[in-house]
């Protein structure tokens, strides 16, 4: 997989009954992992160290893909060792870790953090922070780590000693 893989369009987190007040668990329809359209990445500074196999982009990452968009002030990527080259968009990527405020924003969808941490062979993202907020459109769920199956969509939303905070707007409901 590319960097490519980074874009996430966050769904909407629904309560599921029986789940504990600390954690909110549901499926993310939205979440989508693409690697077929061209993607743009900016930053202040790259710096790519083929001997530790990492790529670390500093000061104002901007990484685009179609409508979606995230920032960090650093992203360091991981790759495996003779998995292709960084520079030519091959590289066979292990693990994406993003640092010092990072927001992913698709559509009507953003999710803010402090850090962040893509784990490519298992397909799981996790944003965390002293304050994980997740939108979708009036929608806002807020937590401490927010924890994202890619493959299957499934997402948790913990509040990490504290409490899961859920507010719904009624007119984002589908009309029946």
């Amino acid at each position: 997989m590319r960097i490519a893989a980074v874009v996430i369009a966050a769904g909407v987190l629904a309560p599921v009954p029986g789940v504990q007040a600390q954690t909110t668990e549901s499926r993310m329809s939205g979440l989508a992992l693409s690697s077929d359209e061209p993607i743009q990445i900016e930053s202040d500074l790259l710096k790519i160290n083929e001997e530790t196999s990492q790529a670390t982009f500093t000061g104002n990452v901007k990484v685009v893909q179609g409508d979606t968009v995230l920032q960090a002030g650093e992203m360091i990527v991981n790759y495996t060792k003779g998995g292709g080259s960084v520079a030519s968009g091959s590289a066979d990527i292990r693990e994406i870790e993003l640092y010092k405020k990072v927001l992913i924003r698709s559509g009507t969808q953003t999710a803010t953090a402090d850090t962040g941490n893509f784990n490519m062979a298992e397909e799981v993202l996790v944003l965390s922070g002293e304050k994980v907020v997740l939108t979708d459109a009036d929608n806002v769920f807020i937590g401490c780590k927010l924890t994202v199956q890619m493959k299957n969509g499934q997402a948790k939303l913990d509040s990490c000693r504290r409490r899961v905070m859920i507010q719904l707007d009624p007119k984002s409901r589908p009309k029946q």
